[in-house]
């Protein structure tokens, strides 16, 4: 997951996908470039439009700053769109790095090993990301993370992708979804009429309550809990499929971007409609959640694959794949650098000569500066963390 070499940037519109050999030696360009746009919103890109509605006070800023935020429990914003994109692309980066292995003459053993190791790593890091490096009781760890759940559903849709084939695997995505559906819509908490999705009520957050060590984000509820990965495996096994598309598939680039925009908003359909009876909710993942931000990724990938790979157009979108290419280590960050600390040390005589109340957006900005400037580094110098 996330390991990737720097490519030469292309410095005009040259058609880079239309060579179906070399789409298979390298990752996507626009995979790297997607990734460090979903990131940005992350390592502060959400927080300089905060500032800017905090500054302006327009209705229409005020817009943008809900959308970056998540709703208090059914419903769906923009910012919810960050976490499974994520796992998405992480799906899809499969054909082209366990793929380009299986092709090189590994055994799917030898694969399964390193998948595991990869899923149990994540799972690892998560716990240190909630909890640092510290003796505490197992009360009041918390086990719970985003990067337990991004390795728990990686590594499960790989090892479905490392021995089933597409239409299985199919299958397997559609199954999940509907099983899932099943279980919350029949069962419930104990005292709780069945199907009940209330956060104290429904049976994903009662089992976790039931089985999880520790303690939960939310006390009876963690959002990243263990019951609520089982559909995110389909949201990585979507990737997966969406990987094959664009690797293996003989048909025409220009075709595959027309598929995934026809699915994409398919999927947006079939969640808006599935909505009624199951709603749109990040906190449990639900199946009309997984259709929801699995159509708009592929909306995203179909955008920024037609742009880049196809049309060639890559300049721009390099201020993106510097992110990308070092998604893990920017999120793992913040425990050990102190960036505001560093964006002050530099840039606070930028905001005092700004002054009130400009100067917050000033310096959420030089702050994302400062994390690229960084990150930049890392890139010209082949520094990448590998997990």
């Amino acid at each position: 997951m996330n390991t990737t070499t720097a490519m030469p940037v292309d410095s005009g519109a040259t058609p880079v996908a239309s060579n179906r050999d070399n789409e298979k030696k390298a990752r996507l360009y626009s995979l790297d470039a997607l990734r460090g746009f979903d990131m940005f919103w992350i390592m502060g890109g959400g927080s300089i439009f905060h500032a800017i509605s905090k500054v302006s006070g327009s209705p229409f800023w005020e817009a943008i700053d809900t959308q970056l935020e998540h709703p208090a429990w059914n419903g769906f914003h923009f910012y919810d769109l960050i976490f499974p994109l994520f796992l998405f692309m992480a799906g899809v980066s499969t054909p082209y790095s366990v793929g380009r292995e299986l092709e090189k003459g590994k055994s799917r053993n030898q694969l399964l090993l390193r998948v595991i190791k990869r899923g149990l790593l994540l799972v690892l890091l998560g716990i240190i990301y909630n909890n640092g490096l510290q003796l505490q009781p197992v009360s009041q760890i918390r086990f719970c993370s985003v990067l337990g759940r991004i390795g728990l559903a990686y590594m499960f849709a790989n090892i479905i992708y490392l021995y089933t084939k597409g239409r299985a695997q199919m299958i397997w995505f559609a199954g999940i979804l509907v099983v899932y559906w099943l279980l919350l819509k029949f069962t419930a908490a104990p005292g709780f009429a069945p199907g009940d999705l209330t956060m104290e009520g429904n049976f994903a957050s009662y089992i976790d309550r039931c089985i999880v060590p520790g303690k939960l984000y939310l006390g009876i509820h963690d959002p990243e809990g263990f019951t609520s990965t089982f559909p995110a495996i389909s949201t990585a096994l979507l990737g997966i499929i969406t990987g094959n598309l664009l690797r293996n598939s003989p048909m025409l680039p220009v075709r595959k971007v027309g598929l995934m925009a026809i699915i994409g908003v398919m999927f947006i359909i079939l969640a808006q409609l599935w909505n009624f009876d199951f709603p749109i909710n990040k906190n449990l993942w639900t199946s009309s959640f997984v259709l929801q931000v699995g159509g708009i990724s592929l909306l995203l990938l179909a955008l920024f694959y037609y742009v880049i790979d196809i049309a060639g157009y890559q300049k721009w979108a390099f201020f993106f794949r510097v992110i990308g290419m070092n998604s893990i280590l920017i999120y793992i960050s913040g425990h050990f650098i102190d960036w505001h600390y560093t964006n002050d040390s530099i840039f606070k005589w930028l905001g005092q000569l700004i002054g009130d109340p400009i100067n917050a957006i000033a310096l959420s900005i030089t702050l994302v500066f400062v994390k690229w400037l960084f990150l930049y580094f890392m890139y010209k110098k082949k520094a990448f963390l590998k997990v």
